[in-house]
């Protein structure tokens, strides 16, 4: 709605987008039903697999996806420390928690989770610049962390790397990841980026209008405020690596529960190279996309068909569909406890102006005043 009540009005370019939208999101529902039905005998079979779970090993591969979990929040308080703004753990892993639920099932989830993990961290005390550069700062060190892991695995599996074209593509990703973070270690150089961008992207399509070069100095000001030294940076890579390595234990951990042997050589990368295809804004938590490259890949790596299926829905099972209502309720629970602290802040706030109020004088005082003699 516009001032005055008016409904904005709708323009040809977004009706055509939500037309394109909504073909594309038929197509790709076509797409997963002829998927389906043409395998209908390979879900079957993972479904008889896993009727006959070892509850031992889904137990420990629900733990090391809690621990995975509890890793990507000591990343963010790593990096949040970097500037000074200390919180107890828990609180970052029910913001991990939170930000993961959005991120993974609403439309344009990355950007909404973007924003709210920036209200929670200027709720913790950090600034602006600071909360933002920890968000840039998490995402650069979480996808080098991923790289190094895919590198690993296509240096153990060079043959089948090399045979699925994945050598070239793991390498892109971990030379762009590597620059981000040196961009990030080096804030100098992260400004110069940000100054780059701005004035190519007015040259491009004229927006910004100006670029203003103050902005980024103070920018660059209130960054000189942060202290990332090496020992951060190892630590905070150190934590990227273990959130990643964490979640391909769970999948590890869902090949024993099905009774399934592992695939050892070809795991990491076909596990590095199925994570790097959930990156892409496709479905929300690469729902499909995930499952698809990890079977397709998996298999060619020699795991059996029928069980590495039922290994690969053991896995998604855990560290996505029963993260999610987890993670909502984190979400619920840091709104409640968000509110209840603006509340009482409000209340604290107008409780000195209570006290400075007059007291009226007693009735009784004032009518024993008026029949006094003179």
């Amino acid at each position: 709605m516009i001032p005055g009540g008016q409904s904005t009005p709708v323009t040809k370019r977004q009706r055509t987008w939500r037309w394109v939208r909504f073909v594309v999101g038929v197509a790709l529902g076509g797409v997963a039903l002829w998927a389906v039905s043409g395998h209908g005998g390979e879900l079957a079979g993972a479904s008889s697999e896993l009727s006959h779970l070892d509850v031992g090993w889904l137990l420990l591969a629900i733990a090391v996806e809690a621990l995975s979990l509890v890793a990507f929040a000591c990343l963010d308080q790593r990096l949040l420390r970097c500037g000074d703004v200390r919180a107890g753990l828990g609180r970052f892993t029910v913001i991990s928690l939170a930000t993961g639920a959005i991120s993974s099932s609403l439309p344009a989830g990355p950007l909404v989770a973007t924003a709210f993990g920036y209200r929670q961290f200027r709720r913790l005390g950090a600034s602006e610049v600071l909360s933002a550069w920890t968000l840039l700062a998490s995402f650069v060190f979480s996808s080098l962390g991923l790289a190094l892991l895919a590198t690993a695995g296509m240096v153990m599996s060079e043959r089948q790397g090399s045979a699925f074209d994945l050598i070239g593509v793991i390498v892109a990703v971990l030379v762009i990841t590597i620059a981000g973070a040196a961009a990030v270690y080096e804030r100098r150089a992260l400004v110069g980026f940000l100054q780059w961008t701005l004035r190519a992207s007015h040259r491009l399509i004229g927006h910004p209008r100006r670029p203003d070069d103050n902005v980024l100095s103070t920018f660059a000001a209130s960054l000189s405020h942060v202290s990332l030294d090496k020992s951060d940076l190892a630590i905070a890579l150190t934590w990227s690596i273990a959130n990643w390595a964490l979640d391909c234990g769970c999948l590890v951990f869902s090949y024993i529960a099905v009774g399934a042997a592992v695939p050892w050589r070809g795991l990491l990368l076909a596990y590095g190279a199925g994570q790097l295809a959930a990156n892409l804004p496709i479905t929300p938590g690469g729902l499909g996309v995930v499952e698809g490259s990890l079977v397709i890949a998996l298999v060619a790596f020699g795991g059996a068909h029928v069980s590495t299926v039922a290994a690969v829905l053991l896995y998604r099972i855990v560290s996505f569909w029963a993260y999610l209502p987890v993670g909502w309720l984190a979400w619920g629970g840091l709104t409640w406890h968000n509110r209840r602290v603006d509340k009482l802040a409000s209340l604290t706030a107008e409780a000195p102006a209570l006290r400075h109020v007059p007291a009226p004088a007693p009735a009784l005082a004032q009518d024993q005043t008026a029949v006094l003699p003179e």
